[in-house]
């Protein structure tokens, strides 16, 4: 691939990303005039104090959250399916989504719905309830997933463990389920449905440095994760450890997961296809170009999203409800042309 297809591509998608961003911030549910948002966001607030709430506590915010946890969620599909030489890998494969979803599946449900309810789901202690729910559910399937690694070798192995331990964890939400209250199953259900709104302006700073850091670390993998393209056996003999490489990524991955779970809920689909979006717009699979590519085209993808949410003129529209229709099609050309395309060689 030349250099400036490259270079064209990144800049197209820098170009879409903050127009994405300023339409974010221009437009939603109410409507402000553009200058007024503008003046807000230069420093001269607006006469009318909710405007000044609404551009700076709520759609700053969700443009930082979406345009982060974009980028995270397609990393994490870049790396799974560099991992496990399978495109059709993605973050909620290995069972991290659905144990971050069984943590707060315990807090709404077992608990019989009174925290993390309706009513007192913006309160400072039922938010930290259900994010501590969240963490620790995804944190115990990292766990078992890096114990698991030390004993199991092949990657297609601990590929099936984490689809079992999803199955595993999902199966005991459905118990939780049907024995918990009217109100806990209404607010489980309600969290499943994915929004970018949900971290403050308060909780930004520590949701941004939780993000950013896995997701600099991960420039340290562009070597491994080039050599695992040629084969276990080849990467090997590059001087490639597989198996400290695979836990790595694995930890990597498991983090950047449970921090977007925790904080946006489980976000479906944008991990596992906006890596094809990038290797179909730069044509390579080496990872020094596609991470960053990567990286991007998630934050695009996520911000899409999150615009379409908030302007629709039926109301709010989960999150959960738009990227199936971006990722459907996506998934099923992938499998057509899945040998024509040939990622991974």
């Amino acid at each position: 691939m030349s250099r400036s297809r490259f270079t064209l591509t990144l800049v197209v998608l820098a170009a879409v990303l903050l127009l994405l961003a300023a339409a974010c911030l221009f437009f939603g549910s109410v409507d402000i005039e553009a200058a007024e948002v503008w003046n807000i966001l230069t420093g001269h607030p607006s006469e009318n104090r909710a405007w000044n709430i609404i551009v700076l506590q709520t759609r700053l915010p969700m443009v930082v959250t979406a345009t982060l946890a974009g980028a995270a969620l397609s990393v994490s599909g870049l790396l799974l399916q560099t991992t496990f030489n399978n495109p059709l890998a993605g973050p909620s494969i290995l069972g991290v989504s659905t144990g971050a979803g069984l943590g707060v599946a315990v807090v709404m449900l077992a608990l019989g719905g009174t925290v993390g309810s309706s009513v007192t789901l913006h309160s400072t202690g039922s938010y930290l309830a259900t994010l501590v729910g969240a963490l620790v559910g995804a944190g115990a399937v990292l766990i078992i997933l890096m114990l698991m690694a030390q004993v199991v070798r092949s990657s297609t192995m601990l590929l099936i463990v984490g689809i079992l331990v999803s199955y595993l964890t999902s199966s005991i939400v459905s118990l939780l389920n049907s024995i918990a209250s009217e109100e806990g199953v209404h607010s489980y259900v309600t969290w499943g449905f994915g929004t970018f709104s949900g971290v403050s302006t308060e909780q930004l700073l520590l949701f941004s440095v939780a993000l950013l850091v896995p997701l600099c670390l991960t420039v340290f993998m562009v070597k491994p994760l080039n050599a695992l393209l040629l084969g276990q056996r080849y990467a090997e003999n590059l001087g490639v450890n597989s198996r400290r490489t695979r836990n790595v990524l694995l930890l990597l991955t498991g983090l950047l997961t449970a921090v977007v779970t925790a904080y946006c809920d489980p976000i479906a689909f944008i991990g596992l296809v906006v890596p094809h979006i990038a290797r179909l717009s730069l044509g390579t699979s080496n990872h020094a170009r596609l991470l960053p590519a990567t990286l991007l085209a998630g934050g695009c993808v996520a911000l899409a999203c999150a615009l379409v949410s908030v302007v629709s003129p039926y109301g709010i529209i989960p999150i959960n409800a738009i990227t199936p229709i971006i990722g459907v099609p996506i998934i099923i050309y992938i499998i057509i042309n899945r040998r024509r395309i040939n990622y991974f060689n």
